[in-house]
């Protein structure tokens, strides 16, 4: 008789366990949310006439593209306006660059979202709402002494979600 208890006090713990195991996930998947990330163009950057900068905004260069998807259902429920953050900060180094190409080069990038044509500096997060958002990117490599010699130069800006 003991052991029959036992055995029903049992079932009724791992049925309330299971029981509240699945109120909590679709909690968690609203709390969690999504974002994705879909990479366009690259960019291209290229050199102003003392070739001591290189960078997508110079003459003849162009901004990488990306369209950022948020979506939260927590969001949307409290009608929250800044459930995520985006940002695009610099790179430390050219991803490649011919010998020397990469020596006493300070890096910077500017963002911009949904087409305002608003620089922002790529280590300030900006606050975005639930949707899509296209977006632009701009690296700029400056050469505090010299300049930068022939070759080819790859730099590699990583769009971040917060």
């Amino acid at each position: 008789m003991a052991l029959a208890r036992k055995r029903r006090r049992s079932n009724r713990a791992l049925l309330a366990t299971a029981a509240l195991s699945g109120l909590c996930l679709p909690v968690q998947a609203a709390i969690i949310g999504t974002w994705t990330i879909m990479v366009g163009a690259s960019g291209t950057m290229t050199a102003n006439p003392a070739i001591s900068i290189l960078g997508s905004k110079q003459a003849g260069g162009s901004s990488a593209t990306a369209t950022i998807t948020a979506s939260s259902l927590l969001c949307t429920l409290l009608n929250l306006l800044d459930c995520y953050s985006v940002s695009a900060p610099a790179p430390a180094s050219f991803s490649s660059a011919p010998s020397g190409g990469g020596t006493n080069v300070n890096f910077s990038t500017v963002y911009r979202l949904d087409g305002t044509g608003v620089d922002t500096s790529g280590s300030v997060p900006q606050r975005v709402v639930n949707g899509t958002h296209p977006m632009q990117v701009d690296l700029t490599a400056t050469k505090s002494s010299g300049i930068f010699p022939a070759g080819n130069y790859q730099g590699t800006v990583t769009v971040r979600c917060e």
